[in-house]
């Protein structure tokens, strides 16, 4: 199941993707919570589509792999920066060069309390595509990745959540201006999903809507002003325009 929200005169409302168009449903994580999938909540909708979810926290990972001395290492972004796919994101002309990173992000569903490499799934609501862009330039200054990943609309999200695709093979693709730049998945990261969110849940706890972005090591490319950049997550497709 594709899951979304659109825009209503009376807020944000969760609808599923149907071929026939934008069918309401109940809200997915109560659903979650019970082992069950949201059921129709009503007749076929119209209105914008938003980003999928409202983050209360946004985890990026670096992905160092097996052979560092941590091979998975995390940190935080502001979800402020979030925006939906569709919207114009404008790039800071202060912080030198801009880099898009495609990214395979999850979709928390339920609390992580206990969540494990093994159990991990039970904890996923689903997956997306996230375009975590940076200032890679100012990570020389800033270790701590405040500078080099914040921005007005610097996470663009979306526009759907996947709940099938499961988090051992999802396919990851980036295009800039319609040139591929990457073709690649969950299997090729350094560290796996699994492992990222076993890594994730033992130091912090996470909640439904809360996402964890997974990694870009082969997924990155430089952008500027009147680029358009599309990225592709199990099907799913975000595409940003920068100004």
């Amino acid at each position: 199941m594709r899951l979304g929200r659109v825009a209503t005169t009376r807020g944000p409302r969760w609808v599923r993707q149907a071929a026939d168009g934008l069918i309401p449903v109940t809200d997915p994580f109560v659903a979650f919570a019970e082992g069950q999938e949201p059921e129709d909540a009503g007749p076929r909708i119209e209105g914008t589509v938003i980003a999928p979810v409202d983050p209360l926290v946004i985890v990026g990972i670096a992905q160092n792999g097996p052979a560092h001395v941590s091979p998975v290492q995390a940190w935080l972004k502001s979800p402020r920066t979030v925006t939906a796919g569709g919207v114009d994101v404008v790039l800071r002309r202060d912080a030198g060069g801009q880099v898009a990173e495609g990214e395979i992000a999850v979709v928390i569903g339920r609390p992580t309390r206990g969540l494990t490499a093994q159990t991990a799934h039970e904890y996923v609501l689903g997956v997306t595509a996230v375009n975590d862009l940076s200032s890679p330039e100012r990570a020389a200054f800033d270790p701590r990745n405040f500078e080099s990943k914040s921005g007005e609309g610097y996470t663009p999200l979306g526009p759907w959540i996947d709940t099938a695709a499961g988090i051992d093979d999802v396919r990851l693709q980036v295009e800039v201006d319609g040139r591929p730049v990457a073709e690649t998945g969950s299997r090729e990261l350094p560290m796996s999903i699994r492992d990222c969110l076993a890594y994730v849940a033992a130091w912090s706890p996470l909640g439904p809507g809360d996402v964890v972005m997974t990694g870009a090591p082969h997924s990155q490319a430089p952008v500027g002003p009147g680029q358009i950049v599309t990225v592709r997550v199990a099907g799913i497709e975000l595409v940003t325009a920068f100004v």
